[in-house]
């Protein structure tokens, strides 16, 4: 939420589809890793194969799978 500059209380799992941001029902931030690492959702804006519905002005999820990181290749 915090890379797409929704508001809210709470961290919170979020996509963007066609330029325009949603909450995310039926996974969770925590549900991906850790959030805070340099790779995670709070730093860095991730690529994920997804389905589901957009509802209400959310997102519910049936499938989500998050894409690897490139590696630099001054890291290999």
């Amino acid at each position: 939420m915090c890379q797409f500059d929704l508001q809210g209380k709470d961290c919170a799992l979020a996509i963007r589809i066609d330029a325009k941001a949603y909450y995310v029902d039926g996974t969770g931030i925590d549900e991906h890793g850790d959030a805070h690492a340099r790779d995670g959702f709070c730093n860095k804006i991730r690529k994920a194969a997804m389905q589901g519905i957009l509802e209400n002005g959310r997102y519910k999820v049936s499938y989500f799978k998050l894409f690897p990181t490139a590696v630099p290749a001054s890291s290999q």
